[in-house]
């Protein structure tokens, strides 16, 4: 979702912030007199302050699904591996709507973020409100650690960032999905990197400012995509010819079973992503690591034939 846009059942953070002291924060869950009726009964259950950013359907997907512009419960976790699930889902929730019935305990769940994908690459979890929800991840190497886009600045999680090294640079995909970018600069000294095109208010103090279209190394292993259409300054971050860091660029459509961009929330100019999609279709990756919507992992070879079918689609609806 564009920053400058509040969806309109954005009303709360899932956690009360203590002013005296800045890791002091208490959680804050869904309230069973909103309870939305498609829950299944049980312990869990999702109420009607949900944005439906779907961070809880792709997280536990064997608890939570979407309907009607809302997630909800469609089977009660059964096994303790989809109870952990279902408390990650909670702690990342960006605007705490989901809620149990009973007294719940999170250690496991803290433990298991942020997550491993692949090869020093971490799900940070604990989404942001102010990113609409947005997935932010952590690539661990020993020149310093890169957090791509902002997650949430929440005690457990800034605890086990620095457990994992710290924050050397932050890497800010585009505009909408800085959340909390201040504070953690603040916390950590990290430098942070952002297109010129889409600096606001709200960023004018970014360290690292990219310029122009033309790819740029930010290490060896590490290339810079400018990919503008959703907003104007949109870049992916290529890690080893294997990970693609995509932001609201491109993401993985479960339903369809293929690659997806959205036209909807393209904020910018259509035609530009079009070029962008055709631009990141010379490069190879295994991953597909988005802000919004869901990852994927696919052999290069069929990686490469989702991104052809999906310029197809792309281009037919220009």
């Amino acid at each position: 979702m564009d920053s400058t846009t509040q969806h309109p059942r954005i009303g709360k953070e899932p956690f009360v912030q203590d002013a005296s002291n800045p890791f002091h924060r208490t959680m804050t869950m869904a309230s069973i007199r909103k309870i939305l009726p498609a829950n299944i009964p049980g312990e869990f259950f999702v109420d009607r302050t949900c944005i439906d950013c779907g961070t809880c359907a792709w997280l536990a997907p064997d608890t939570f699904a979407d309907r009607n512009g809302f997630a909800y419960v469609w089977k009660q976790p059964s096994t303790e591996r989809e109870r952990i699930r279902a408390h990650m889902s909670v702690l990342s929730c960006p605007v705490g709507a989901i809620g149990s019935r009973m007294a719940q305990d999170y250690t496991l769940a803290e433990e298991k973020l942020p997550e491993p994908i692949d090869r020093n690459i971490f799900y940070c979890g604990y989404h942001s409100s102010k990113s609409y929800g947005a997935a932010s991840y952590l690539i661990r190497r020993p020149e310093g650690n890169i957090l791509v886009d902002s997650p949430r600045f929440a005690r457990p999680l800034v605890k086990k960032l620095e457990d994992l090294g710290g924050v050397d640079l932050m890497f800010l995909t585009h505009k909408d999905d800085v959340a909390d970018h201040e504070r953690f600069h603040g916390h950590f000294g990290c430098r942070r990197i952002l297109h010129e095109a889409d600096l606001g208010r709200e960023t004018a103090s970014i360290e690292i400012v990219l310029r122009g279209d033309d790819i740029q190394n930010l290490a060896p292993e590490i290339r810079i995509i400018p990919v503008p259409g959703h907003t104007a300054g949109s870049c992916c971050l290529l890690w080893k010819e294997t990970v693609l860091f995509t932001g609201d660029h491109l993401s993985w459509d479960p339903g369809k079973k293929s690659l997806h961009a959205s036209k909807h929330t393209c904020w910018h100019d259509w035609s530009r992503q079009i070029h962008s999609m055709k631009r990141l279709s010379g490069f190879s990756f295994e991953w597909v690591l988005p802000g919004h919507g869901t990852r994927c992992h696919l052999p290069v070879p069929e990686m490469n034939r989702e991104m052809e079918k999906l310029i197809g689609r792309m281009t037919a609806t220009s």
